[in-house]
């Protein structure tokens, strides 16, 4: 089973995503952030803390599909900031992302999260995958921002596509919309 959690920033989709194996031993919680300074350090010790201590725990943004193992419950946190770092390690140097490009990109951070989709489908296996919805709120006013906003909200539907059940979670509250 694939289920997708979309919602804003603070809705409550990462607590709604991690409820759903609330009874479960064998999880594999899949962390894409990178420490990069003390408050992110803060908000990660505090991701840690909320979810039970027996739970694995793979951190990266690459070579998704190292993180299976025996478990056959897997929850990725977030989609949103594997694209961002996804994003930044191809454009770093970039001031203009152009259309081939931002292609590139996209295909790359879709090809990582299908190379962990395909085969916890083919075992059977559960994934439950946390994102951000980043169609609600306004265009941004530069360019790559609106380059990684396209590429995310794009992102999102190829995965929803995919998914065997999406909920929107907002106020804390979540709603299946597929």
């Amino acid at each position: 089973m694939i289920i997708l959690v979309t919602g804003g920033a603070r809705s409550g989709k990462s607590k709604f995503a991690e409820s759903l194996y609330k009874d479960k031993k064998d999880v594999v919680y899949i962390a894409t952030s990178k420490v990069y300074d003390k408050e992110m350090e803060e908000r990660v010790k505090r991701h840690r803390e909320s979810r039970p201590s027996y739970w694995r725990t793979y951190e990266g943004n690459y070579n998704l599909i190292k993180s299976i193992g025996e478990e056959k419950n897997y929850l990725l946190d977030c989609i949103t900031v594997l694209t961002s770092n996804i994003m930044f390690d191809m454009t770093k140097d970039e001031e203009h992302i152009g259309s081939e490009l931002q292609d590139r990109v996209e295909n790359k951070i879709y090809d990582e999260l299908y190379s962990l989709i395909k085969p916890i489908k083919y075992k059977g296996y559960n994934l439950v995958l946390v994102t951000n919805e980043v169609g609600c709120s306004l265009v941004p006013s530069n360019h790559i921002s609106r380059v990684f906003r396209d590429i995310q909200g794009r992102i999102n539907q190829r995965v929803a596509t995919i998914s065997d059940k999406v909920y929107l979670v907002s106020c804390g509250i979540p709603v299946k919309i597929k």
